[in-house]
């Protein structure tokens, strides 16, 4: 009789910890998780490239009403690359909200350095070529006329991928340089002359010295024209 008792207490035991694990009402939390993986799918469908991702388990003793309506979103400040954050929410009536981990990755065909390339040198499109590289923040570039024609700020080996922060436009105007200021206002333009004290690409600042001294701000243009106010 004791083996059997204890057998039944057993049962019992085991199915009062099944009805705690089901949690009848609360909410599922792989319908959470995929919920926010048909978001990604759909968010990241018109994204360049090939995307990937990873939606992170929840944790388990977070415990929540369930919820007929489900939706996501993507939080303020948040992105869909990288190590993100994607929120889901209940629609009902005094619904609630969590924020479910997500790692995702972009395999795009990027932009690198065909050889070894020098500081200050011009790129032209035989100093590139393209390499699929798996992203997890945005970098990078996927276009040619996106940096044909910019100047490298330093040396870069072969195979490197481009970044904004290795370029700058070319100089329109150069440090010493003589330069044309222009001012011009309904009806009327006004030229001068000065030098230029800083180098500036077209739409830069550049500060320029005229006459006596003076030295004032303007925008640096094509041909060495400096635009100012009126």
């Amino acid at each position: 009789m004791c083996p059997m008792r204890n057998l039944l207490l057993f049962i019992a035991l085991l199915s009062n910890c099944m009805t705690v694990l089901a949690a009848p009402g609360s909410q599922d939390h792989a319908q959470i998780r995929e919920t926010v993986a048909a978001f990604v799918r759909q968010q990241t469908a018109a994204l360049p490239g090939k995307a990937s991702y990873q939606v992170n388990d929840i944790d388990p003793r977070i415990v929540l009403p369930y919820c007929a309506r489900l939706d996501a979103f993507l939080p303020a400040g948040s992105q869909l690359i990288g190590k993100t954050s994607i929120g889901v929410r209940c629609a009902d009536n005094n619904g609630w909200s969590i924020l479910v981990p997500v790692q995702i990755r972009l395999s795009l065909d990027l932009l690198v350095s065909a050889r070894q390339l020098q500081s200050g040198q011009v790129l032209q499109e035989e100093d590139l070529a393209r390499q699929t590289i798996e992203i997890t923040r945005t970098t990078g570039f996927t276009d040619p006329g996106q940096v044909v024609g910019k100047v490298l700020r330093y040396g870069i080996a072969a195979g490197q991928v481009l970044r904004d922060d290795m370029l700058r436009q070319p100089y329109s105007v150069v440090q010493g340089q003589t330069v044309q200021i222009v001012a011009q206002g309904k009806g009327y333009t006004i030229r001068n002359e000065g030098v230029a004290l800083n180098n500036a690409g077209t739409g830069q600042p550049v500060q320029v010295r005229i006459g006596a001294g003076r030295v004032i701000s303007g925008v640096a243009r094509a041909s060495g024209i400096v635009e100012i106010d009126p």
